[in-house]
C-alpha cells in the first residue's frame, strides 16, 4: 500500500502561519541588517529587501516552507558583481544592486514561465560543494575586519582579512567579544533547537550593551525610519554588464533554496514544482528591486524556524513581509547595534557552507570529480570578487569531465576458448564511436588466435545514429578478417537502427 502525496497547502491560513511569520521575522530584521552590509550596501537596504520579497513570494511559491529574503551566498555574490563597478555603499552601488535584483528577478521568473526548472539541476554537486566552500570562507574574510574591530585599509576581501589578523594592536576587546557571543548565542541556540532565537538575543544584547557603556567601536548608525520608495528610477545604461552576473546568481542562489525545498517537501510527502519556486523566487527578487533592495533568496535557517513554529502554508511568508514593514517605522532603535554582532550574525550563519569533508570525500570517490571540486573552490578564492566567473569555469569543468567520460566507454573483455567476449558499457555516441573501434582492434591485436567475437551490447544505455554505423563498420572489419562476429543484448531502442544500418537483427537483451 502506497502512502498519499499530500498537495501543497495553499489555502487553510491559520493562527499557526501568524506565529511563524511573526517568529521568522524576529530572526530576519536583525539578519537582513547584517546581510546587507555584507552585500555591501547600507543598512536600512536590507530591511527593504526583507520586507516585500517575502510578501511578492507568497502568491507565487511551491514550498509552505520556504521563506524569502536576503543571505549570506546571495549577498556575497551581490558584492562580487557589484565592487568593481561602483564604491560600495554608495548611491551609484545601491541603484545597481536594485537593477541587479531586476535582472535575477526577471531570469528566474523566465525559467519558471519556460518550465525549465531543469537548470537548477545543471550544477553539479562537486562544483557547488566547492564554490559555496570557498565562498564561506570569503565570508568570513570579510567580516574579519569587523568582528576584530581593525579598520583595515581598502581592498581585496582576502587581502583586508590578512591585515587585519596581521595588526593585532588594531583589535578591540570588545569588539573581538561582541563576535565571540554573537556566534555561541547563534551556535548554542541552534543547537539546543532551531526556535532559540540566538540571533534576536545577540542583536537584542549587541544593543542594550551598547547603549549601557557607551560602546565606541563601529556601529550601524542612523537609519531612515519609514517604508521603502518604490521606484523603477534605476541605472538601465549598466544594464549589460549586470546580465552575466545576475543569471549566474539566478541559478546558483536557487540552488540552495531548491535543496532547503525538496528535503522539507520529502519529509512531509508533499508535491514541490521547482517551476513555481522559480516564480517565487522570482517575484521576490522584483520587489527587491522596486524597493531598493538587492538579490534575495531562501534561507534555511528562516525556512526551518518557519515550519517549526507550526508555519503550514506558504501566506506564513506574507505575515514575516507585513511584520517588518511594521517595524519599518521604528528600524532607528538598531542604530547602536554595534558592526562586530552583525559580523557575529554572519559568521554564525555561514558554517553550514563550509563543506571541508565533502571536498575530501570527493577525493575517495572520484578523482575527476574531485578535479571539479577543488578546481571551483580554488577559482573561487583566485578570482574573488568576481566569483560568478569561478562559478561558469566550475560549470565548465563538471561538463568537460562529463565529456571525457562520455568519450571514453568502458569496455571489460574475457576469453573462452577460441571465443572472445566483449562487454562495453556507457553510451555509444558520435564521440565515443572512435575510442570504441581503437578499442576493440587493440583488443582483437593481443588475442590474434580467436576465431569468433561477440560483442554483449546490453551495458550500453544509448546508441545513436553514429555508434550504430560505427558497429556495422567493426563488423564489417571483423569478417573481412576472416572472423565470426555477433551482437548480443542490444537495447530495445537501438535494435531499429541497428537493423536500419545493415547490422542484421541482433539478439536482444537475455530475459
Amino acid at each position: 500500500m502506497t502512502t498519499p502525496v499530500r498537495s501543497d497547502p495553499v489555502h487553510g491560513f491559520s493562527w499557526r502561519d501568524v506565529v511563524a511569520g511573526l517568529s521568522v521575522a524576529l530572526v530576519l530584521i536583525p539578519q537582513s541588517v547584517a546581510y546587507a552590509e555584507l552585500a555591501g550596501m547600507p543598512s536600512h537596504h536590507g530591511l527593504y529587501a526583507a520586507a516585500l520579497p517575502p510578501i511578492a513570494a507568497a502568491f507565487f511559491a511551491s514550498s509552505p516552507y520556504l521563506q524569502a529574503g536576503p543571505v549570506a551566498l546571495t549577498a556575497l555574490l551581490t558584492l562580487g558583481a557589484l565592487l568593481p563597478l561602483a564604491q560600495a555603499g554608495s548611491a551609484e552601488y545601491v541603484g545597481l544592486a536594485a537593477l541587479l535584483a531586476l535582472v535575477v528577478g526577471v531570469v528566474r521568473m523566465l525559467v519558471g514561465a519556460l518550465k525549465a526548472g531543469w537548470l537548477s539541476y545543471l550544477m553539479s554537486r562537486p562544483m557547488l560543494s566547492g564554490f559555496t566552500s570557498a565562498a564561506a570562507i570569503l565570508i568570513v574574510s570579510s567580516q574579519l575586519p569587523g568582528a576584530l574591530g581593525s579598520p583595515a585599509p581598502d581592498g581585496s576581501v582576502l587581502g583586508r582579512a590578512v591585515w587585519a589578523i596581521g595588526h593585532p594592536t588594531s583589535w578591540e576587546v570588545a569588539s573581538i567579544g561582541l563576535t565571540a557571543v554573537t556566534v555561541l548565542l547563534v551556535l548554542g541556540g541552534r543547537a539546543i533547537h532551531f526556535l532559540v532565537p540566538g540571533v534576536l538575543l545577540a542583536a537584542a544584547g549587541g544593543i542594550v550593551f551598547s547603549s549601557l557603556t557607551g560602546y565606541a567601536g563601529a556601529a550601524v548608525g542612523d537609519i531612515p525610519a519609514g517604508l521603502p520608495r518604490l521606484t523603477l528610477d534605476l541605472p538601465w545604461h549598466r544594464l549589460p554588464v549586470l546580465l552575466l552576473p545576475g543569471a549566474v546568481i539566478a541559478l546558483v542562489g536557487f540552488a540552495e533554496a531548491a535543496s532547503i525545498a525538496r528535503v522539507f517537501a520529502s519529509e512531509d510527502r508533499q508535491r514541490w514544482d521547482a517551476n513555481r519556486e522559480f516564480l517565487g523566487q522570482g517575484a521576490a527578487n522584483l520587489a527587491a528591486a522596486i524597493a531598493g533592495g538587492f538579490p534575495v533568496g531562501g534561507s534555511f535557517t528562516r525556512s526551518s524556524v518557519n515550519r517549526l513554529s507550526g508555519g503550514r502554508s506558504r501566506w506564513s511568508g506574507l505575515v514575516t513581509g507585513f511584520s517588518v514593514l511594521l517595524f519599518l517605522p521604528f528600524a532607528g532603535v538598531l542604530a547602536p547595534l554595534p558592526t562586530a554582532v552583525l559580523a557575529g550574525i554572519v559568521i554564525a550563519a555561514i558554517s553550514t557552507l563550509f563543506r571541508p569533508r565533502e571536498l575530501l570525500r570527493l577525493w575517495r570517490l572520484s578523482r575527476p570529480q574531485a578535479f571539479v571540486g577543488w578546481g571551483t573552490f580554488a577559482f573561487t578564492l583566485l578570482l574573488a570578487p568576481h566569483i560568478e566567473q569561478a562559478v561558469l569555469l566550475g560549470v565548465v569543468m563538471a561538463t568537460a569531465v562529463h565529456l571525457w567520460r562520455q568519450l571514453r566507454p568502458g569496455l571489460v573483455a574475457r576469453r573462452e576458448g577460441d571465443t572472445l567476449y566483449l562487454e562495453p558499457s556507457g553510451v555509444l555516441w558520435f564521440g565515443s564511436a572512435p575510442a570504441m573501434e581503437d578499442a576493440l582492434f587493440a583488443r582483437l591485436d593481443d588475442e590474434p588466435d580467436v576465431r569468433r567475437v561477440v560483442l554483449k551490447c546490453s551495458g550500453l544505455s544509448r546508441i545513436d545514429i553514429t555508434g550504430a554505423y560505427s558497429l556495422a563498420e567493426m563488423l564489417d572489419h571483423v569478417h573481412r578478417a576472416g572472423l565470426e562476429m555477433e551482437i548480443e543484448g542490444v537495447p530495445e531502442h537501438a535494435r531499429r537502427i541497428l537493423e536500419a544500418v545493415g547490422v542484421g537483427t541482433p539478439k536482444p537483451p537475455a530475459s
